[in-house]
């Protein structure tokens, strides 16, 4: 009934759908005792091109310190003019801004309305009534229920993404409840995207120093949620050095990129 316009992943390998990992054995390094995949250098549009280094990092939970990992992982390898590319899902986690399949409990219009809704091997939909219930605490049943019916309504006429334009992209940017995740934690577990992203990019910055954009990234879109007040790059900068999503959405665990600025 309704289908989601775009495709969205977790970036850095949290939710993996057994898409082929980027992680190549030719691309691993090592400096400092940091893991990290060389992405390589991806051409701008504006004479501008970007070295890429995708930092693997340990499994990341709930309530981990987002400075602490910026330290362990990216500061071993910084130098001045590099900028840094945080995954929105990681940052999630270290935010605590996640629920859990006991938190929602399936009221009357999710169950209703989930049966309804298109599912894929993209990842979870509105078809999982936990997920549904989630979009229905976030946004209310009425606009959740406008948006299911108007995608109905406009499907068969080829319109799709109807219902995530309604409800916007708080909803949209929802990750979680993948029961074919190879990460068992996750399939119980669903993300929500911050929304203060600048505030925590700059609360970075202050702490490590690194300048930093926020990204939820897929291999179709690159989402900037937000950026720090001092990151050096336009946002069609961002998009020029991350367009190939170098985080990959396997199960990479790289969140973090490190853009290294060449002329």
């Amino acid at each position: 009934m309704y289908n989601k316009r775009r495709t969205y992943y977790v970036s850095g390998g949290l939710f993996s759908m057994g898409s082929e990992s980027k992680n190549r054995e030719e691309q691993r390094r090592e400096l400092h005792g940091v893991t990290y995949f060389d992405r390589g250098r991806r051409a701008g549009k504006d004479g501008l091109a970007y070295d890429r280094f995708a930092i693997q990092t340990h499994f990341v939970e709930v309530g981990e310190d987002q400075a602490e990992l910026v330290r362990k992982y990216v500061l071993p390898l910084y130098q001045p003019g590099d900028c840094l590319a945080f995954g929105a899902k990681v940052m999630a986690m270290c935010t605590g801004n996640v629920r859990t399949k006991e938190q929602e409990k399936p009221g009357f219009w999710a169950r209703l309305l989930s049966p309804h809704a298109s599912e894929t091997t993209a990842g979870i939909g509105m078809h999982d009534p936990y997920k549904l219930q989630l979009a229905i605490d976030m946004v209310g049943a009425p606009k959740v229920v406008f948006a299911a019916i108007a995608s109905a309504l406009t499907k068969p006429f080829g319109k799709k993404g109807v219902f995530y334009e309604i409800v916007g992209p708080g909803v949209a940017g929802i990750d979680g409840f993948y029961y074919r995740s190879s990460f068992e934690r996750y399939h119980d577990l669903a993300l929500i995207n911050n929304t203060n992203a600048q505030e925590l990019c700059d609360e970075l910055e202050r702490k490590t120093g690194v300048p930093t954009v926020l990204m939820d990234a897929n291999d179709i879109d690159q989402n900037q949620l937000g950026k720090g007040t001092h990151f050096p790059l336009t946002d069609d900068q961002i998009q020029d050095a991350l367009g190939d999503n170098p985080s990959g959405q396997g199960d990479e665990l790289t969140p973090l990129i490190l853009i290294r600025p060449v002329a």
